[in-house]
């Protein structure tokens, strides 16, 4: 058996295959994960399903026997999105799910998003707990396991997507999967829309022929951009190797960075309920907590840790509307949704704001929003074993900063919030991120000022100065160009 323990991240797990996990192991991960859902006594039965890569069937059925050699009742619903297993556990009535996915990861990787108390998915306790069962073979292996093909669930999620009324407005979108598993989905919901589609690399092609499925690389965006200008398009959407994560360039090509999306929809929806929650992560932008709309209608805005498995129990948690992440995970709670990201159900929440804002385009939209000038997400390297104890010490500078009444680009620090590293807030409004990356070997670093570019070279200046107190950081490119992302 072959099974690397590094895999095992915060909130899912990813491995080379089959250099990092074989078959065996899978196995194993299997047997694992059914013996952690009998011991949970959720009921036995467990949503299977992978996504569109040459040996994701494969895996898929060596973690379907190892589950039921637990006995456990495997409900496999074929290739499909992660988002369309989630919804299978509320279309099914079951409460665990396991999906076979390594999202936009270059070909050659493999990985799980697992869960048992929907729609909620494994997060570090439970990821460690299974872990542990794996690595020390504590298995409780019986008799009685099945499996059962279940089909028609694209069908049954393609129409909970599309229960709404159709969209009226003429819209022509681009829709880009980067040869991902969402193109054999994605230009189909937004034809059932009455959408005129453009795709753009929508063919299944795990080889991933142009650019990895990842909408919140330049790369895809910049590509998107292209599509969007020679086809005329309305705006573009795309979407991330496993359907849970999206980003949209606007008619001219230009990126509308998923924060900011997330702004426009949460406009959106507050307008027709007043008072209501909303969630972002630590890395968006500092405009929901200032935006005079959202204050206008009583809403709210909570600023959470990054991280799928977080957001969503989070969600649960605080009764919240909406969630928004940095990176294009976006979620809806009830009514609109059941609390897990799908980026199909968020582009469909677009077409329809679009289509309210009947004469206007989407750079118009996002050109009324108040401008901001903001980093890229910086990653400088810190090792695996030492990336937490880093963000502990430098919070500490910034907190014993902060009682000094010192400065970063001449403004005080007047708060620090903690839910997911250090975010120091300054008294222009300016803020500045540094976190431990949940996945890789890295810090993240994120700036923002309201003022200029220049002063958020300042800030980031000033930041990157008190970062540097620790050795073991490694460098990262200094001329990163400022995106106004109005």
């Amino acid at each position: 058996m072959r099974i690397c323990p590094s895999g095992f991240r915060e909130y899912d797990a990813r491995w080379r295959y089959p250099d990092d996990i074989d078959l065996e192991g899978m196995i194993a991960v299997g047997m694992g994960f059914g013996t952690q859902v009998a011991r949970r006594n959720v009921g036995r039965k467990v949503i299977v399903g992978h996504d569109h890569r040459s040996y994701s069937s494969a895996v898929k059925d060596a973690l379907s026997d190892g589950l039921v050699q637990t006995g456990a009742q495997v409900c496999d619903i074929g290739m499909c999105l992660s988002p369309m297993a989630y919804f299978a556990q509320f279309h099914l009535d079951m409460s665990a799910v396991a999906m076979v996915t390594a999202s936009h990861n270059p070909n050659g990787w493999t990985g799980i998003k697992v869960g048992f108390d929907r729609p909620c998915t494994h997060g570090m306790y439970e990821m460690t707990e299974l872990r542990d069962l794996i690595l020390n073979r504590d298995f409780d292996l019986v008799s009685g396991g099945r499996i059962d093909v279940v089909t028609a669930i694209s069908d049954a999620y393609l129409d909970d997507l599309t229960a709404i009324a159709t969209i009226s407005r003429p819209l022509r979108v681009v829709c880009a999967t980067g040869n991902g598993t969402a193109g054999a989905f994605a230009p189909e919901l937004l034809r059932r829309l009455g959408i005129d589609v453009v795709e753009r690399h929508c063919q299944l092609d795990h080889s991933f022929p142009h650019y990895n499925p990842n909408p919140e690389a330049l790369e895809m965006l910049d590509d998107m951009g292209v599509a969007v200008r020679e086809s005329g398009a309305d705006f573009g959407i795309g979407l991330d190797g496993d359907g849970d994560r999206l980003g949209i360039v606007d008619e001219i090509g230009s990126a509308v960075f998923a924060d900011k999306l997330g702004l426009l929809l949460a406009r959106d929806l507050a307008a027709t309920r007043p008072g209501a929650h909303f969630l972002v992560d630590v890395k968006s932008t500092g405009l929901f907590a200032i935006d005079p709309f959202l204050s206008s209608v009583g809403a709210t805005v909570e600023y959470c840790k990054t991280g799928h498995s977080h957001v969503k129990q989070r969600i649960r948690a605080s009764g919240a509307l909406a969630a928004f992440e940095k990176s294009g995970h976006i979620y809806f709670g009830s009514p609109v949704g059941r609390g897990y990201d799908c980026a199909l159900r968020a582009a469909v929440a677009l077409c329809h704001l679009m289509e309210r804002q009947s004469n206007m385009r989407l750079s118009d939209l996002v050109g009324g929003l108040p401008s901001s000038w903001c980093t890229p997400t910086l990653s400088p390297a810190c090792p695996d074993d030492q990336k937490y104890g880093v963000v502990e010490r430098l919070t500490n500078v910034f907190r014993q900063m902060k009682r000094r009444g010192e400065t970063i680009a001449g403004q005080k620090i007047t708060k620090i919030l903690t839910a997911n590293g250090a975010r120091v807030q300054l008294e222009n409004g300016a803020w500045a991120l540094v976190r431990a990356s949940s996945n890789t070997p890295n810090l993240v670093v994120v700036c923002e000022s309201f003022e200029s570019n220049a002063h958020l070279q300042d800030v980031f200046t000033d930041f990157d100065r008190v970062l540097r107190q620790e050795p073991v950081l490694g460098e990262y490119d200094h001329s990163f160009v400022a995106q106004n992302q109005m």
